[in-house]
């Protein structure tokens, strides 16, 4: 484990002091997780309680309708990474704000839609989104949703936490038999279903990682360590195809910009999909660097020097343990079709 001094952990304090808070009730919080938690930017999300008398209260005490309380998504999130109106877009995006007091198949104050803003700056953009929703006509209903300030927000039961990733089968029977989906769809279409929630790579969790992952794997992608150099799997691999996140399955580099670099790693001259890519900055070996990670799966990759070949003077220097090769020959039937004009073109 790498020890934070000084500076270092100054910086570290600086980051999390520019971190915001944002709390969205929207009926089942089962829904309101799966946008959130696969959106650039978002640093955790947790189901809870908020908006109600009772202190510390129960999912069985909530459900009654009497504790006040709704059901709702805490998010924390870098600002600088994605804005509060963003956030306030995904929201309309998953609700139906013309029902008061209910939201399909749920009935009762506890399953009422409201935003609870953290500031005034927040409530200034809640209620400006609020007003352009009405305008657009979009709905023939009135809106309904409440926008109040934040109160005290109570963690639900841990069942009840990223329940889409636990019980998989049962959210989405849940999510299709509420009438949600559907609702979703017809209002929204493509966009509605949308590109937060229907995101096709994510990272799944910490508990299905260690199941699939190897120990090395593990470590490299979510505890930054460094696998052997000349010693990986594909430092010297010189077939054609693409390499795409061990974690999330994103597509990340194409074997046409792989080259020997002599570090015994593989390395690349520039990613197959710039979008897949975020770049950090690292400084925990007391030298400044440019980690690299994946953006759905948060993997750990490796670092981008700037010593690379020309036209674009990079070096991607990987850990193969981030990575998993997909032979151009393989490509149709694991789901990366779209890629087969790359090696047929050449």
């Amino acid at each position: 484990m790498t020890m934070i001094k000084g500076n270092d952990e100054a910086m570290v304090q600086a980051s999390f002091a520019k971190l915001e808070k944002a709390t969205f009730a929207g009926g089942c919080f089962w829904c309101m997780q799966p946008p959130y938690d696969k959106l650039k930017g978002v640093v955790s999300t947790r189901a809870g309680y908020t908006g109600g008398n009772t202190k510390n209260p129960t999912y069985e005490e909530v459900s009654s309708g009497t504790t006040g309380h709704a059901e709702a998504v805490e998010i924390i999130f870098d600002p600088a990474q994605t804005g509060y109106e963003e956030l306030l877009d995904i929201f309309w995006h998953s609700i139906d704000p013309t029902t008061l007091n209910k939201q399909f198949a749920d009935n009762g104050t506890q399953y009422r839609t409201a935003i609870f803003y953290h500031s005034e700056e927040q409530k200034r953009l809640a209620l400006a989104s609020k007003e352009a929703l009405e305008r657009s006509g979009k709905f023939s209903k009135r809106i309904v949703t409440e926008i109040v300030p934040a109160s005290e927000f109570y963690s639900a039961e841990d069942y009840h936490q990223k329940f889409y990733e636990k019980e998989p089968e049962h959210y989405k029977m849940y999510k299709s038999g509420s009438g949600r989906e559907a609702f979703l769809e017809k209002t929204w279409g493509d966009t509605g279903k949308m590109k937060y929630e229907k995101q096709k790579y994510f990272k799944p969790s910490d508990e299905e990682l260690k199941k699939r992952l190897t120990p090395l794997q593990y470590d490299v992608t979510q505890k930054e360590a460094t696998e052997r150099a000349f010693d990986n799997e594909y430092w010297n691999n010189h077939r054609e195809g693409i390499y795409v996140d061990i974690v999330s399955g994103e597509p990340l580099f194409n074997s046409a910009d792989k080259y020997e670099s002599g570090t015994g790693w593989p390395s690349f001259s520039k990613p197959l999909e710039p979008a897949n890519i975020d770049e950090r900055e690292d400084s925990s070996l007391g030298v400044n660097r440019t980690e690299v990670r994946s953006r759905h799966g948060g993997s750990h990759l490796g670092h981008v020097f700037n010593d690379g070949p020309q036209p674009t003077g990079l070096r991607y220097c990987l850990n193969s343990a981030s990575l998993r090769f997909i032979a151009k020959e393989d490509l149709e039937k694991e789901g990366y079709g779209e890629y087969k004009k790359l090696f047929e073109e050449r």
